[in-house]
């Protein structure tokens, strides 16, 4: 009981943590927010499937959802002129390749959306819901992101 009720603390605050980001004034800022919330999201749905955090529909679809909210603030994070910022882990190839992010962020979204569309009501359901949608981290991870020590 204690897990299930720390573990849904935790993806409430993840939750909140990634809307408040959009409001930022400062793009770079802003996104590096809300990737620490997608992190926190990610961490939390781990935890979930190795069984730290207790299964809860709630507390699944409480991680979705801040996933997915995250997916959807993505689009204006990275305007013109905030490349090469040094606070910011983010490739040169967001810019270079501006169309292929775009995709990226799109598939996020798409995936994060059909995750909530149909949520997951026991562990195997939110493991495969959570996998494609953490797929996309990976995946964008590997072309859109700067790898630091």
């Amino acid at each position: 009981m204690k897990n299930r009720i720390l573990g849904t603390a935790l993806i409430a605050a993840i939750a909140f943590s990634t809307s408040v980001t959009a409001a930022g004034h400062d793009p770079v800022e802003a996104r590096i927010a809300l990737m620490k919330g997608v992190g926190a999201a990610a961490g939390a749905g781990g935890k979930i499937l190795k069984g730290e955090i207790e299964f809860t529909p709630e507390a699944a679809l409480e991680a979705l959802t801040a996933l997915n909210t995250a997916a959807l603030a993505l689009g204006d994070k990275f305007p013109a002129g905030t490349d090469g910022d040094s606070r910011s882990s983010a490739a040169p190839a967001i810019w270079t390749d501006a169309d292929g992010f775009q995709v990226a962020v799109a598939k996020f979204v798409a995936d994060s959306q059909a995750a909530l569309d149909n949520p997951p009501q026991d562990v195997a359901a939110f493991g495969a819901a959570f996998g494609a949608v953490a797929s996309n981290c990976r995946a964008c991870h590997e072309s859109y992101r700067i790898r630091k020590n």
